[in-house]
């Protein structure tokens, strides 16, 4: 796979998410977010992407990583999940 075929696919990623979330806000009843709740979604997903984007394009082995790309992945569940749900009780969630 060329590079910009990888780079296509890993942005097209958060972006199709946005999309459907957007999408979700019109059309589904119990879909609140605000222009706020977008932005952060998109930094987020965003950061993500490139970040994920940094490590494949890295000169590492590839069960290297695998494993930062599942740690990046990890962290950004569980600071989705902290934002939506407040699991962990933070202020950060707003608990």
């Amino acid at each position: 796979m060329k590079t910009q075929q990888t780079n296509i696919l890993i942005f097209a990623v958060p972006t199709l998410l946005l999309v459907a979330a957007f999408f979700g806000n019109l059309f589904m009843e119990g879909f609140n977010w605000s222009f706020f709740d977008f932005v952060i979604a998109g930094v987020l997903l965003f950061g993500t992407a490139f970040s994920i984007r940094l490590v494949v394009k890295s000169q590492k082995r590839f069960s290297s990583k695998v494993m930062i790309c599942a740690a990046i992945l990890l962290l950004l569940v569980l600071i989705w999940a902290e934002l939506a749900v407040g699991i962990f009780g933070s202020p950060f969630a707003g608990s």
